[in-house]
């Protein structure tokens, strides 16, 4: 996006054009988030530290948290610099596409980041929506689910999901974009 440095305490009216096109948010919203990640503090070097960015009410009961600060971090570290900020709640907002949602979703669920959803990549996915062992599913049963996962939306027999394959799911999960969002 642009380069913002953490010496900006307000945005210029260019900066939030800029902001307008290349997100989802008006430029209202957009003020809004600019204030919301002066509050959260922390800020060195331009950045919010990953531990700031988790206290988020909207993150902190998320089970991908962790790799959401991830994907939506410049650098890989889970620090935030703004405009990494605003992308995240951007693509997690109402008017976010499907297409954009589902991106996001596929890299996230992708924790060996190798652009497919492995077997090993499914189980982490499925632990972590379902739990693990006495609190969710046994080790047995998150391996089946994966395998079923694979079976029915594996569609080249390679063992594993492009995002091709990925978008194929999720054009089939009429909730999908409702249930990939944060209210900020």
């Amino acid at each position: 996006m642009g380069n913002w440095t953490s010496s900006d305490t307000s945005l210029s009216p260019d900066k939030l054009n800029e902001y307008q096109e290349v997100t989802f948010f008006t430029k209202k919203e957009i003020l809004y988030v600019h204030r919301k990640y002066q509050s959260l503090g922390g800020i060195d070097n331009g950045r919010l530290s990953r531990e700031k960015v988790l206290l988020m009410p909207e993150l902190a009961q998320n089970p991908f948290k962790d790799r959401i600060c991830k994907v939506f971090s410049e650098d890989n570290t889970g620090d935030l610099a703004f405009e990494d900020f605003l992308d995240m709640l951007s693509v997690f907002s109402e008017t976010a596409t499907r297409d954009v949602k589902s991106s996001y979703a596929f890299r996230i669920f992708d924790f060996d980041n190798d652009l497919y959803l492995n077997k090993q990549d499914l189980i982490k996915t499925i632990e972590l929506l379902c739990g693990r062992d006495e609190d969710g599913l046994q080790p047995h049963e998150v391996e089946l689910i994966a395998d079923k996962i694979l079976e029915e939306s594996d569609l080249d027999g390679d063992h594993q999901l492009s995002y091709v394959e990925f978008e194929h799911v999720v054009e089939r999960a009429p909730d999908f974009a409702e249930n990939f969002r944060m209210r900020i």
